[in-house]
């Protein structure tokens, strides 16, 4: 830890008890103590200092953990011990750990959970561009203009903006492989709509280089070095800014529909 101590949210956020923002919610709720005092938001916590999180010591986790999911259909991404069958209490892992980003409770596939907040804020800024694969299969045969406006990009009114131009590839009379790189809420299934289609079954398949490959569905594996090693090469210039997607103008999105 430096000489004039860390911010509180990096520290929480490096111990694995959540991300930076949710420190950042949890300081304000009061949650938080150094030293028996309720922590303000930006305090530091200097070496030799006790954090409690809701009356709880705070440690700083030392090995760095990182594991690849098959989640089934039905279980729910979130930390939340509350929420039913969340994914926490799903993999009932011995240390805490938490999702890194989300994947709809009706999909299934590659989920990674760490206890690294830092690898958390950069693999989930939209802007920073990283892919995530899918394997889609829809309720009717797949046309070429199906994938061709897939690929395009997508007016979300719902949501208020447009979706990125992706690569879409179709793979079956009702399926087709899809890779973004931006995660709006329920995107693909949204995209899908849009044409008419309805989505039967979703799997990520890959998250940037770490991939599903044969995991069985409900089962983790620890991520392998290498991959670790490859997964902080395709980090290591990414931001921890937010990035704002663009707003998508009711004449805009009218203008698109009409191309349909």
């Amino acid at each position: 830890m430096e000489e004039n101590g860390i911010r509180i949210n990096k520290f929480l956020s490096e111990a694995g008890v959540c991300s930076r923002r949710e420190a950042d919610r949890q300081v304000e709720l009061g949650n938080i103590t150094i030293d028996g005092k309720v922590a303000e938001t930006g305090a530091r916590v200097l070496p030799g200092q006790t954090v409690l999180f809701q009356g709880k010591k705070v440690s700083k986790e030392e090995e760095m953990i990182l594991i690849a999911f098959h989640k089934p259909v039905g279980i729910v991404c979130t930390a939340e011990k509350r929420e039913k069958n969340n994914v926490i209490d799903y993999i009932n892992y011995p240390k805490r750990i938490y999702p890194v980003g989300r994947l709809d409770k009706d999909s299934e596939g590659l989920l990674l959970l760490t206890n690294n907040g830092d690898i958390v804020n950069k693999m989930m800024r939209s802007g920073n561009m990283h892919e995530k694969e899918y394997i889609v299969t829809v309720n009717r045969p797949v046309s070429e203009s199906f994938i061709h406006g897939l690929a395009n990009g997508v007016p979300l009114a719902e949501l208020n903006t447009m979706t990125r131009k992706c690569h879409v590839k179709q793979i079956g009379k009702k399926q087709f492989k899809i890779i973004l790189t931006q995660g709006l809420n329920r995107q693909i299934r949204r995209m899908c709509e849009y044409f008419g289609y309805r989505v039967e079954k979703l799997v990520r398949t890959r998250i940037m280089n770490i991939e599903l490959g044969d995991l069985p569905v409900g089962t983790y594996r620890d991520v392998t070095p290498e991959e670790y090693r490859q997964l902080l090469s395709l980090i290591k210039d990414s931001s921890n800014e937010t990035v704002i997607p663009k707003k998508y103008s009711k004449s805009e999105r009218m203008k698109e529909k009409s191309k349909k």
